[in-house]
C-alpha cells in the first residue's frame, strides 16, 4: 500500500502540488483575522469559581482595574516640599487620564479634623509651598500611621510613595485591549515627562493594565525574537545535515508554508493570539523539520546510489509514508489531549498545533516530490551519510553486545532520578511569570521591596441586611477579622471600612486615642459616616470599601512573598477564622492573584486526564499501524520514562513548577513517540520483509534511521530550548521541560529500546532455531 501510494504521489506530483498550493493560499488568508488578546481573563473559563467570585465583587464595589504609579525620589525622602509638590501635581493631572474614575494618593487623602460638633474633611497635603518643617513632620506622622495609607500609598520609612488610579474598563475583550493600550501609552508619556522635568525622580508603573500589557508585550517579544532566532538555527541545521542547497530550500519552503497555513487556520477558526499560543509557530517550525528531513535524507541517499529523481523519491516515500503519517498522527493526538485543560489558551494552542502538525505532513507529501523534481539536487550531498551510518552501526553492535547491563542500568537510573519528583512544588506567581529584564517585573520587584505587596485577597462580607454596615456587632467582627490578617507575617496591609469608622470616632472625640474603636451606637456610626460622606469631594466616595446598597463591606489583605500554595493556604486560614468566629460572614476570598493560584492545580488535574486519554489513543493507533499488540505496547515503554526523568531532574535542581507543567506530558508524549515509530517501522520492515534476525534488524534500523533520528531530535531540542528563552516563564518552563523530555527520549530510543527488543523479541529467533 505504501509503495502504491508513493508511486501515485510521484506520478501526479504536479497535480498534487497545485491542489496543495491552492489549499495553502486559501488557508493562509485567514491570518489577517488574527489579533492579540492580552487580558488576564483569557486564562479562565467564564464559570471558573474564583473568576465568578471576583466578577461578583467587581459588580458590587468600585472596580479594581487600575494603573499604579510608584514614585522613587532621588533623595529618598517623600515629605519634603519638592517631592510633595510632584505628588500633588501628578495627582491632579492623573484625573485627566483616559477612563480614570478615581485617583488616590497621600496628597488627596481625605484627612478629618474635628471642629466642635462638625467635621472638617480635606486633603492631607495642601499647597506644599505653604508648609513649614512642623507641618511636614505632622503630615508624615499622620500618613505613616494611617492604616489605609501605610504600605500601600506610602512606605513606613517615608521614602517611596504611590498614586493609584481606578479605571472604568469596557466589558468586551477587544475594547479592553484598545483602552489598555491607550491608558498605558498615556501613562508612559506622563512618566517620561515627569522624569525629564524632575531629574533623579524614578517612576515605576504597575496595576492591572500593566499586567495585561506585560502579557501582550511578552507575546510580541516571542514572535519578533524567538521566531527569527529559531528560523536561523533551522537553516544552519538543514544546511549542515542535508549538504544540499536545493534540498535545504525545499525543506524551508515546507516549513514556511506549514507555519503560514497553521496561523491562517487559527484566524479562520476565530482564535486570538495570546502569550500561550504565540509559541505555536516556533513549535510547528520545529516539528515540520522532521517530516522533511526523513524524506529528503533517504531521497538524497537514493540519488547517490544511482537512482533517477522519480525513483529516488518513490523509494523514499515508500519507506517514510507510514512513519511520517504515524508520527504526525500521534503528535496531533498529544496536542489534542490538551482540550481537557481548564485553561482556554492551552486548549487553543493544542488545537492549532494539532492542525499544524497534520498540515506539515500533507505539505511534505504534497509539495516535496514536485519541488525536488524542479530543484536540482546533486548526489554528492548524500556522501556524508556513510560516516554517520558507520557510527550508528558501531553503536548498534555495542548495544547488542551489552544489552543486559544497559537495560538494567537505565532502569536503575529511572528509579533513582524519579524519586526526586515529589520535591516539585506548584508555584504560580503572576510576578514571576515575567523575566527580570521586563519593565513590569522590575516595577513589581521594586514595589514589593519598598512599598507594598502584589498579591491581594478580598472578601465581600455581607451584613445580611440593607444598611447593615452600621451595625456595631457586625463591624466589630469585621474589625476582628482585619486584626487577624494584620497579625500574619506575610500581610503588608489590610484595607477595610472599619478603619474609617474608628478614625471618625477618634476625631469626633477630640483626637483621643482611647476612642480609636468601633462605637457601640448604630445611629452614632451612621451619623459619623453620613457627615463624612457629605464632606468628600466627587470621585473619592466609600464605594471601594462599601457596596452600592450598603449591605456589605470589602476587606482586602495585601501580601507579599507568597507562592500559589501559600496564598491559597492563607485564604483558607481566613475562611477558617470566619467559620469559627463569625460563621454568618463566611465567604471565599477572591482576586486575580487567587484565580492564578487556583488554576495551576485544577489545570494539572484536568490535563493529566487528557494525557491518559492520549496514551490510550496512541497505543491503539500504534497497535493497528504496526499490526501487533506486542510491538504497539512495547513502543510505549521507552516513552514512559523520559517525562519521569525530566520531572525528576527538575525536582533535583529547580523544585518549582508552574502553570506549564500540566502541558508538558501532553505535548511531549506525541512528539517523543515519533522516534520510536521510525525505529520500529524500520525494525519491523527488516524482520517481516527481509526476514532478518533481531540483531540484524536492530542494525538495519540504526543504519537507515539512526542519523535522521539524531538530527531531528537535535532540531526539536533546540527548537524548544529557543522557546525556553521566552521572557514569559510559562513558555520558558514549558520549552525547557519539553526539550529535556525529547533529549532523554532519544537516549532511551537508541539505548533502552534496542536492549528491550533483545530481551523480548529475541526469544522468537530462538524458537525458530529450535524448530
Amino acid at each position: 500500500m505504501e509503495a502504491t501510494l508513493a508511486a501515485l504521489l510521484v506520478r501526479y506530483r504536479y497535480l498534487v502540488a497545485i491542489f496543495s498550493f491552492v489549499g495553502i493560499v486559501l488557508l493562509t488568508a485567514g491570518a489577517e483575522k488574527l489579533y492579540f488578546e492580552s487580558t488576564y481573563k483569557i486564562f479562565f473559563e467564564d464559570d471558573f469559581p474564583p473568576l465568578v467570585a471576583h466578577e461578583k465583587m467587581q459588580a458590587e464595589y468600585t472596580k479594581q482595574d487600575n494603573a499604579f504609579f510608584i514614585l522613587d525620589p532621588a533623595g529618598g525622602k517623600v515629605f519634603v516640599p519638592e517631592v510633595l509638590h510632584i505628588v500633588r501635581e501628578m495627582t491632579e493631572e492623573l484625573w485627566l487620564m483616559p477612563h480614570s474614575v478615581r485617583v488616590d494618593s497621600i496628597a488627596n487623602f481625605q484627612h478629618t479634623v474635628p471642629q466642635g460638633d462638625d467635621l472638617n474633611v480635606g486633603d492631607l497635603v495642601p499647597d506644599p509651598d505653604t508648609l513649614d518643617a512642623a507641618d511636614l513632620q505632622r503630615i508624615q506622622a499622620i500618613a505613616v500611621n494611617e492604616p489605609s495609607l501605610v504600605n500601600r500609598l506610602i512606605s513606613r520609612e517615608g521614602h517611596v510613595t504611590g498614586i493609584n488610579v481606578n479605571l472604568e474598563m469596557p466589558a468586551a475583550f477587544a475594547e479592553q485591549d484598545l483602552v489598555t493600550k491607550e491608558v498605558v501609552e498615556w501613562s508612559r508619556a506622563l512618566r517620561d515627562k515627569y522624569e525629564a522635568k524632575y531629574p533623579g525622580l524614578k517612576i515605576h508603573l504597575l496595576g492591572q493594565v500593566f499586567v495585561n500589557t506585560a502579557f501582550n508585550e511578552s507575546s510580541v517579544y516571542d514572535m519578533t525574537h524567538l521566531g527569527p532566532l529559531m528560523f536561523g538555527i533551522v537553516i544552519i541545521l538543514l544546511a549542515l545535515f542535508l549538504r544540499s542547497v536545493m534540498a535545504t530550500i525545499a525543506a524551508l519552503i515546507v516549513i514556511v508554508t506549514s507555519i503560514a497555513v497553521t496561523m491562517g487556520f487559527a484566524g479562520w477558526a476565530g482564535y486570538a493570539l495570546n502569550q500561550i499560543n504565540v509559541s505555536v509557530p516556533t513549535i510547528i517550525l520545529t516539528l515540520a523539520i522532521c517530516d522533511a528531513v526523513h524524506i529528503l535524507v533517504i531521497y538524497l541517499r537514493n540519488l547517490g546510489t544511482g537512482m533517477d529523481r522519480q525513483q529516488a523519491m518513490r523509494e523514499s516515500l515508500s519507506i517514510n509514508l507510514q512513519p511520517v503519517f504515524l508520527t504526525s498522527l500521534t503528535t496531533a493526538i498529544g496536542f489534542l489531549s490538551m482540550n481537557t485543560s481548564d485553561v482556554p489558551p492551552f486548549r487553543g494552542m493544542g488545537n492549532i498545533a494539532a492542525f499544524g502538525v497534520m498540515a506539515a505532513m500533507v505539505i511534505s507529501l504534497g509539495l516535496l516530490p514536485a519541488l525536488m523534481s524542479v530543484l536540482p539536487a546533486r548526489p554528492r550531498a548524500a556522501a556524508p551519510e556513510t560516516d554517520r551510518s558507520g557510527m550508528m552501526d558501531r553503536i548498534a553492535d555495542m548495544i547488542i553486545a551489552r544489552h543486559t547491563p544497559i537495560f538494567w542500568g537505565m532502569l536503575v537510573v529511572v528509579v533513582v532520578v524519579a524519586s526526586f519528583i515529589p520535591r516539585n512544588e506548584m508555584n504560580d506567581d503572576t510576578v514571576e511569570y515575567f523575566d527580570q529584564s521586563t519593565e513590569f517585573r522590575q516595577a513589581a520587584d521594586f514595589a514589593q521591596d519598598n512599598l507594598t505587596g502584589f498579591d491581594v485577597i478580598s472578601y465581600s462580607l455581607d451584613s445580611g441586611t440593607e444598611n447593615g454596615i452600621y451595625d456595631p456587632d457586625y463591624l466589630k467582627k469585621v474589625e476582628a477579622f482585619a486584626e487577624w490578617f494584620r497579625g500574619m507575617d506575610t500581610t503588608t496591609q489590610v484595607m477595610t471600612f472599619t478603619d474609617v469608622v474608628k478614625r471618625l470616632n477618634r476625631d469626633m472625640h477630640g483626637g483621643d486615642p482611647a476612642y480609636y474603636r468601633i462605637p457601640d451606637d448604630r445611629e452614632l456610626i451612621a451619623q459619623y459616616v453620613l457627615l463624612y460622606e457629605l464632606s468628600l469631594p466627587m470621585g473619592l466616595d466609600l464605594n471601594t470599601l462599601v457596596n452600592f446598597d450598603k449591605s456589605g463591606l470589602r476587606l482586602s489583605a495585601i501580601a507579599k512573598g507568597l507562592n500559589s500554595q501559600k496564598l491559597v493556604a492563607l485564604e483558607e486560614q481566613g475562611r477558617d477564622w470566619l467559620r469559627q468566629n463569625a460563621p454568618e460572614l463566611e465567604t471565599t476570598g477572591s482576586s486575580v492573584s487567587m484565580m492564578f493560584a487556583h488554576v495551576g492545580k485544577t489545570n494539572t488535574e484536568s490535563m493529566l486526564e487528557g494525557a491518559a486519554i492520549a496514551v490510550v489513543l496512541i497505543a491503539i493507533t500504534l497497535i493497528v499501524a504496526l499490526r501487533s499488540v506486542k510491538f504497539g505496547l512495547l513502543s510505549l515503554v521507552p516513552n514512559a520514562f523520559p517525562a519521569l526523568l525530566a520531572f525528576g531532574f527538575w525536582g533535583m535542581f529547580v523544585a518549582e513548577v508552574n502553570l506549564a507543567v500540566a502541558a508538558v506530558f501532553s505535548i511531549s508524549i506525541g512528539i517523543i513517540v515519533d522516534d520510536t515509530v521510525h525505529f520500529f517501522s524500520k525494525y519491523l520492515r527488516a524482520r517481516r520483509i527481509a526476514g532478518k534476525s533481531t540483531e540484524d534488524a536492530i542494525r538495519y534500523a540504526f543504519h537507515t534511521v539512526g542519523g535522521p533520528l539524531v538530527v531531528t531530535t537535535i532540531a526539536l531540542t533546540i527548537g524548544f530550548l529557543v522557546l525556553a528563552q521566552s521572557n514569559f516563564d510559562v513558555n520558558a518552563s514549558l520549552g525547557m521541560m519539553v526539550a529535556m523530555v525529547i533529549g532523554i527520549a532519544l537516549v532511551f530510543d537508541l539505548l533502552f529500546l534496542p536492549a528491550l527488543l533483545m530481551r523480548v523479541d529475541r526469544h522468537q529467533d530462538m524458537r525458530k532455531r529450535a524448530t
